[in-house]
């Protein structure tokens, strides 16, 4: 796998110490460095605030390695900003209202929520070259145990 990862501006909400920017992140920002980028349905729900914490217990091992971590999901910018502050995270969080990547990654799915029908974001993180080029997707992951398994991977590179 070495596809290129769909080139994006979107805006992001940006832990600085006891503040939240709101800033633009293009594809071109990732470039230079690997880049963790993990998809997750909805801020503040039992599954992603599991993941999320999971990439944040261990951001500074991934910071070690020069690994940038991010998180993308449907919610806007105020909601990311409540989440960052609510569980402490060092890492930025994309908001992809519009699903520019979203759909151009095909991570959007139809699925059946208390019987009814509704349509989701699947739970997939992308590992990026320097080059922005795609070098491993989780598919459908589990969020417990989730970062670990993403660290274990950038370590091994």
């Amino acid at each position: 796998m070495s596809q290129q990862f769909p080139p994006f501006s979107l805006p992001v909400a940006v832990p600085q110490g006891e503040t939240i920017e709101e800033r633009v992140l293009t594809s071109d920002d990732l470039k230079g460095k690997i880049s963790v980028v993990f998809f997750y349905p909805k801020d503040a729900t039992s599954g992603c605030t599991i993941e999320v914490c999971g990439f944040r217990d261990l951001y500074s091992e991934f910071q070690k390695l020069g690994v940038d971590v991010i998180g993308v999901s449907r919610d806007g910018i105020s909601a990311h900003k409540k989440f960052i502050q609510n569980q402490n995270l060092p890492y930025p969080l994309l908001s992809d209202k519009e699903r520019v990547l979203i759909e151009g990654l095909n991570l959007l799915v139809n699925k059946t929520m208390y019987g009814k029908p509704v349509t989701g974001v699947l739970r997939n993180t992308f590992v990026l070259d320097k080059g922005g080029k795609v070098i491993k997707v989780f598919e459908k992951v589990t969020p417990l145990g989730h970062a670990q398994e993403v660290l274990d991977f950038v370590r091994a590179l």
